[in-house]
């Protein structure tokens, strides 16, 4: 009854879905493409070769597939590979770090004949979807066709339990019929297991082994020598609302501070650098900016670019990490701690609560209960360097002892 109502409720929503998509195109033009794939309609031709399939929502999940798809390579040398995404983001992403690796497309909308004909299309002998994707017609699907599939790198914050639970007839049979759920931590097990997971293991998260590009980094630290300030703070991935809350935090800017923000969403570039002009404060936008020396006018640096994250963390002193300030449950902080800078954390991490929890505990991140809280420890940081450089290092060793779950997780494939 449940998967019937839930059926209704998808051809209902049918005409809304297309006006959804040309609403989001006005931002992002290429919501417009692609449009028969997210019906299951697919152009390449059927290859008989066997074939593994990974599904990543957006960016972060690409970005974080990267040393999972290179061991996959490497234990299935004989197979093609097929990565699935939701949103023009993360399918660009996916093109620009696995075009010559695998073959990326839309999954489809969650509609039974549209499943049934992606699956027809490529026939996976198995598939894997990154984090939290619970599809309730494509798990079914797969376990109707013997495709064993697994939810990967697997968490569930307890809000997002709380969601699932108001639809548990829906939700929990789909989940029990997953091959298994591979997960980050005891907490993302247990939840998993309250809505039905009947196959779990723990096998850590894998964006611990995504390490920093090595040629990003050096980049980065010749921004830093570029920058010639001696205070440089990254507002990372920040998300809708929370830069106008960091630039009022800044009211009595520091003559020697350079502030880089990096927008979430790159169809906010616009709005971002706007709100940065309404207060007064000099912008150079990093699409405008030829890597040379940055003028001491300059007080903003609008990172309107993509892909390049790695650099702006190697070019900063410190990062405040984004869609933690406001109730977002905060970005991906590893990468940060990766590469050796210190974390400022906002009070919303229930995305990250494992990795946040650990990293502060090791002395890696600071958390603050609100804006201010945020920029005050920021300029004490600034203020004591030996308490800086100690946190940096300590997230050096936070990250290099988290990693190995990507192998963990390949001892369960089939």
């Amino acid at each position: 009854m449940s998967r019937w109502l839930y059926h209704v409720l998808l051809c209902c929503a049918f005409p809304f879905i297309f006006l959804y998509l040309l609403k989001r195109s006005k931002r992002q033009p290429a919501y417009r493409q692609y449009w028969l794939e997210r019906l299951g309609f697919y152009r390449s031709s059927p290859n008989q070769a066997p074939l593994i399939w990974l599904h990543a929502v957006s960016v972060g999940e690409t970005r974080a597939a990267a040393p999972l798809i290179a061991e996959l390579k490497a234990k299935y040398p004989q197979h093609r590979f097929l990565i699935t995404c939701m949103t023009p983001t993360g399918r660009a992403t996916a093109e620009e770090l696995f075009a010559e690796q695998a073959e990326i497309a839309y999954l489809p909308y969650d509609y039974p004949s549209a499943v049934g004909r992606f699956l027809k299309h490529y026939q996976p002998q198995f598939g894997l979807l990154m984090e939290t994707e619970i599809w309730p017609n494509l798990i079914h699907r797969c376990a109707e066709h013997d495709i064993p599939l697994f939810l990967a790198n697997a968490r569930l914050s307890e809000k997002s339990l709380k969601g699932y639970q108001k639809i548990k007839y829906l939700v929990q049979p789909a989940v029990a019929r997953l091959a298994g759920v591979l997960a980050q931590s005891q907490q993302d097990a247990a939840r998993l297991q309250q809505l039905g997971s009947e196959h779990t293991a723990i096998v850590g998260n894998i964006k611990f082994d995504n390490l920093p590009d090595e040629n990003a980094i050096l980049q980065g630290k010749n921004w830093r020598t570029a920058v010639e300030r001696s205070k440089v703070l990254l507002l990372a991935s920040s998300r809708d609302g929370e830069e106008e809350l960091i630039l009022d935090a800044l009211k009595d800017w520091p003559a020697d501070l350079l502030l880089i923000i990096v927008p979430r969403h790159p169809q906010r570039f616009a709005s971002v650098e706007q709100l940065i002009a309404d207060r007064g404060l000099a912008v150079l936008k990093r699409s405008e900016w030829d890597e040379k020396f940055i003028p001491n006018g300059v007080q903003v640096l609008l990172g309107d670019s993509m892909g390049e994250m790695t650099r702006y963390y190697a070019s900063s002193d410190l990062a405040i990490i984004g869609g933690s300030i406001l109730p977002f449950g905060s970005q991906n902080l590893i990468e940060a701690c990766a590469i050796g800078i210190p974390v400022l954390l906002g009070p919303s991490t229930y995305n990250f609560s494992q990795a946040a929890t650990e990293a502060i505990a090791s002395h890696a991140a600071w958390q603050g209960d609100h804006v201010h809280a945020i920029i005050q420890q920021a300029m004490y940081l600034f203020a004591h360097q030996t308490e800086s450089r100690a946190m940096g290092e300590a997230g050096l060793a936070f990250a290099a002892a988290h990693r190995g779950a990507t192998q963990r997780l390949l001892s369960y494939l089939p």
